[in-house]
């Protein structure tokens, strides 16, 4: 098609977007224009409007379109891609297909609101030049950000009123409960939720089983669906838990369950920190397991917040550090097992896999060679968050889990 064939079709386009105000319609001139299906997802790879010419046959396609959603694995890869991390299009393989697909973050006053998925049938798209991509994604990301931004849009479903709950969207408990009479919100009672991180999935068997179909038959009732690129669902009871093992085997995920959710009101802040937990277990320096529980992860992140505040480190334990780096000795983590231990000496022997005289010359240098207030109970507070923090920095989140555990050896040296 000839540049000057392709600017027609843009201004064709530009003045549908002016004359009307409706995203469906606009995915249907779009879909002309580029003479390819396609799908405009928002931010939880829901459908909400698409293109499906009568003589195309995908079955990938038309189950996104019957369902309203794309695949987990669908989602999962679009989580991994790095070029629509960074806002750029990526053309993707399916594997349940044999079309290629043009995915491309759809970006509005410098909001990700989705994508717009494009199916390559002929091969045609990549000769698309990029400014007319580039007006494509621009007006449909405008439209989508006019009608994602309606003050006045109903609720259409209960899980557009969790995800406006978990947007901090309700001002006042009354007012959430008023809008979810009538759903299963209205007497739902988990005990805690989950959130899967879909950019650690792989599925050993894709294409023969679904990552969705598992998680709706080992967790009945959970409602699960996309949330920031995360999978949510509702969990009820130790069973729920106990069953993450199996399916985080087999899809390869990473799981952090929540606190105890006692009233669904409460969501948004318990949300926010299990997200955290969960970007803390994406961290690179960890190592110590696939599922977790917020409370497992409590002191590793609080520390990873302070991780920058080196200025919070007392000198006197900046000192013992720099002993430690300089010497390569293990002050720093006799420090924190003595005051873990409640400075019981059997038990931080038993901690660190230490002899009794090697903790006992340890103690004494400490408090001799660098003055550190061990038998000031007032002073034990800042020195444990002082040593917790150098350790956070030294060791990553694994050593506070291990810590816990009692199962971090420390090797004998002076």
């Amino acid at each position: 098609m000839m540049e000057q064939e392709w600017r027609e079709r843009i201004d064709t386009l530009l003045s549908e977007f002016l004359l009307q105000d409706d995203l469906q319609q606009l995915a249907l001139d779009t879909g002309m224009l580029l003479r390819c299906p396609l799908l405009v997802l928002d931010d939880t790879f829901h459908v909400r409007a698409h293109f499906l010419p009568p003589s195309f046959s995908d079955e990938v396609f038309r189950n996104a379109v019957r369902c309203g959603e794309i695949t987990y694995e669908a989602g999962a890869l679009i989580s991994k891609s790095a070029a629509l991390s960074s806002g750029s299009a990526d053309y993707i393989k399916l594997v349940d297909s044999v079309y290629p697909r043009r995915f491309a973050p759809l970006i509005s006053a410098g909001v990700r609101l989705g994508y717009l998925i494009c199916v390559d049938t002929d091969g045609h798209l990549r000769g698309i030049p990029e400014d007319v991509w580039q007006m494509v994604d621009r007006v449909l990301a405008k439209q989508l950000f006019v009608e994602t931004s309606r003050q006045d849009k109903p609720f259409e479903t209960a899980q557009d009123i969790l995800m406006h709950l978990l947007d901090g969207g309700f001002p006042s408990a009354p007012y959430f409960w008023l809008q979810a009479a009538g759903t299963y919100l209205a007497d739902l009672h988990p005990s805690a939720f989950a959130l899967i991180d879909l950019t650690a999935y792989h599925n050993l068997y894709l294409g023969k089983r679904h990552l969705k179909d598992e998680v709706n038959t080992r967790f009945p009732d959970s409602h699960s669906f996309v949330y920031r690129g995360d999978v949510f669902l509702f969990l009820h009871g130790d069973g729920d838990k106990s069953a993450f093992s199996e399916v985080v085997e087999e899809f390869q995920l990473k799981v952090v369950i929540s606190e105890g959710l006692g009233d669904l009101f409460s969501l948004p802040a318990l949300y926010r920190t299990a997200h955290e937990a969960l970007e803390l277990m994406r961290d690179e320096r960890f190592h110590s397991g696939n599922i977790c529980t917020v409370a497992q992860l409590r002191t590793p992140l609080l520390l990873k917040n302070l991780e920058r505040r080196g200025d919070l480190i007392s000198q006197d334990v900046q000192r013992l550090a720099a002993h430690d780096r300089e010497r390569d000795t293990q002050y720093c983590e006799t420090l924190y097992r003595y005051l873990t231990c409640s400075r019981s000496l059997k038990k931080t022997c038993d901690a660190l896999f230490t002899h009794r005289n090697t903790v006992l010359y340890r103690i004494r240098r400490m408090q001799e060679e660098f003055r550190l207030p061990l038998d000031e109970p007032s002073a034990h507070a800042d020195l444990l968050l002082s040593v917790s923090l150098v350790l956070f920095r030294q060791k990553g989140p694994d050593f506070f889990l291990c810590a816990a555990e009692g199962t971090d050896p420390s090797e004998d040296e002076e």
